[in-house]
């Protein structure tokens, strides 16, 4: 099982070329979208460019939050050791402030925390979104501002 922006899928994790008027791509550890107007779309196509208006290359920190989303929205069962060994982190460590924010959610009977492994329960699985975004960086610096749609 794989996620990406537009949804879960069976295929294999696999480079997205963006065709089309605002659509977005990712190729490796970038990600890119294309104008969003029509008319710009066609203007950077006549001028022999591609139609990408903005783009973003992922840090190390990014790939390994991408990954560790990934296997939570996905599998719903993240173990620490296979983060360690992919990454050469100490989950737990590297993760610490993530671990202590789902402290919450494990009240709540959302998620088990075990010394090894981190599962979302069956009660978590409608809330599995808010989970993962636990490990959002970007929006954990930026949660006073509402940008993304909410869970509930």
């Amino acid at each position: 099982m794989h996620r990406n922006f537009q949804g879960y899928s069976t295929q294999p994790d696999c480079d997205l070329i963006a065709l089309g008027v605002s659509a977005i791509g990712r190729v490796g550890a970038t990600y890119s979208q294309n104008a969003k107007t029509l008319e710009e779309y066609y203007d950077l196509l006549d001028q022999g460019r591609l139609p990408v208006v903005r783009g973003l290359a992922l840090t190390r920190d990014d790939t390994i939050r991408r990954a560790v989303i990934m296997t939570i929205m996905c599998q719903g069962e993240l173990f620490f050791e296979s983060i360690n060994s992919a990454w050469l982190i100490d989950f737990k460590q590297y993760f610490a402030a993530e671990i202590e924010a789902l402290a919450a959610q494990q009240d709540e009977g959302l998620v088990e925390i075990t010394d090894d492994c981190l599962t979302v329960t069956a009660k978590g699985w409608f809330f599995v979104r808010g989970v993962a975004l636990v490990f959002d960086r970007y929006l954990q610096a930026d949660r006073n501002r509402a940008r993304f749609s909410r869970i509930i």
